[in-house]
């Protein structure tokens, strides 16, 4: 913009007010389209709010959708103190009796010597250390605890080094499996020389400590169990594969006790399946709430007057409220998934009880293939798949911003011409009424001169 122009003090009237008030009428319908194009980035970017809500809801709807939550299972067991159980993928329903006979243990090897402390006494100053085949070189005076971090240093090795204090001046050498399993136990080759030594039982003098129940502290063992009488071992005492799509973890070993397990449907893995979609929709809810107050305070930035959400969401209600199957619960109603008088959802945990109380087979036709909730997924689909309604909604906007930017541009374009033709006009008005007084100024000198001569 030009610096302020005056009328060479013949009226005093500043120039820039002018053309800033005539530029301003002219710029309207350039006001006018600049707001209408922020209008419309700014409803872009609420479709953008409303998919991510619509992706959560779908997501719930998946949860639910396709019979899922009908192969949904539960596990209990008598005692928890021996067993506990989960259930997976491929659970199946049914009722076992199951003993514990053994845990699957890892060995556990401590020196037969010890020293008098941990990190001062060498235990050795040369020779080597070999377990299950892996050698620990010792090349410089070792204490127990430099020993440990040697043997946790080397890769490969078949069991974890530690140092415990078993007594007054009494420090041993722990080597714990590093896994559970007879197949995981390993064998101990003591080469070590110098200082003050180190040794490890070996009962049947063979070399080798570890190979012999009696040079252990703790054998390594394998799990044994029987499943309904079918005996089972495990190198872990986590069991996937003797009940399917159950995983048993054993606690304690307890011959003379079997314990039982359930399998059975699982109604509370459907119902807090429920929540999360009564939730999601809330939040889709409470969106459309938030876009209507927002259209009647005038926002050009709200959705809730337009043709697509406003089926949307009709659509939506529909499908919640339509009925599924042939059993004898067909709504989401009778399953207690109710609207609210403000349109929200919730969930009537007395009505879902009663429902379910029977197990959850009732509702086959109403949560299993094509029933609501796989009408709820079709329908979002329709809306914000990459070829959907939304998407398309928001390239027509796109489309319409980027012609208002040709528009605009143009415009200004216009403008300032126009702003630069009236500053010079009005600079050739204000030199002319400047030339203007200066001759005024020069007659007004003659006709005084004149006057005064003719009085002589």
């Amino acid at each position: 913009m030009s610096s302020g122009i005056t009328f060479s003090g013949f009226n005093n009237i500043d120039f820039s007010v002018v053309v800033n008030a005539v530029m301003a009428q002219a710029s309207q319908p350039l006001t006018t389209l600049q707001t209408k194009q922020t209008a419309l980035k700014s409803q872009s970017s609420t479709f953008d709010t409303l998919t991510s809500k619509l992706s959560a809801l779908d997501a719930a709807a998946t949860a639910l959708g396709k019979g899922s939550a009908l192969t949904s299972y539960g596990a209990s067991v008598s005692d928890s103190s021996i067993i506990t159980a989960a259930t997976g993928s491929g659970a199946t329903p049914g009722h076992y009796d199951i003993v514990v006979n053994e845990l699957a243990r890892a060995q556990v090897t401590a020196s037969a010597s010890t020293s008098p402390d941990a990190g001062t006494t060498s235990v050795a100053t040369g020779g080597w250390l070999t377990i299950n085949g892996k050698k620990i070189d010792v090349q410089a005076p070792v204490t127990l605890s430099e020993l440990a971090d040697a043997i946790n240093q080397t890769d490969g090795v078949a069991a974890q080094a530690s140092v415990v204090q078993t007594g007054a001046n009494a420090y041993r050498l722990v080597l714990t499996g590093v896994a559970t399993g007879e197949s995981n136990s390993f064998t101990v080759e003591n080469s070590l020389t110098g200082g003050s030594g180190i040794s490890f039982t070996d009962t049947n003098n063979d070399g080798l400590s570890g190979d012999s129940t009696a040079d252990n502290d703790v054998q390594a063992t394998n799990a044994q169990l029987t499943v309904n009488n079918l005996a089972i071992t495990s190198q872990s005492n986590v069991v996937d594969q003797a009940i399917p799509g159950t995983s048993l973890t054993l606690l304690k070993k307890s011959p003379s006790t079997t314990v039982g397990l359930d399998v059975k449907s699982d109604a509370n893995d459907l119902q807090t399946k429920l929540q999360n979609f009564v939730t999601a929709y809330n939040g889709l809810q409470q969106f459309a709430t938030d876009q209507a107050t927002s259209a009647a305070s005038g926002s050009t930035s709200s959705i809730a007057r337009n043709p697509l959400f406003r089926a949307l969401k009709n659509e939506l209600r529909s499908t919640l409220l339509n009925a599924y199957g042939a059993e004898t619960i067909q709504t989401l109603s009778q399953l207690g998934v109710e609207f609210t008088r403000t349109g929200s959802l919730q969930v009537n945990s007395a009505q879902f009880a009663s429902a379910t109380a029977s197990g959850i087979k009732s509702v086959k036709g109403l949560l299993g293939e094509s029933g609501a909730f796989d009408a709820v997924h079709s329908l979002l689909t329709q809306y914000t798949q990459a070829s959907g309604m939304i998407p398309q909604a928001q390239t027509r906007l796109k489309d319409q911003v980027t012609s208002l930017d040709a528009e605009i541009a143009a415009m200004q374009i216009r403008l300032d011409r126009q702003r630069a033709s009236l500053q010079k006009e009005y600079t050739a008005a204000d030199l002319a009424m400047s030339q203007l007084k200066s001759q005024s100024g020069s007659l007004a000198a003659f006709a005084n001169n004149t006057s005064s001569t003719s009085g002589q």
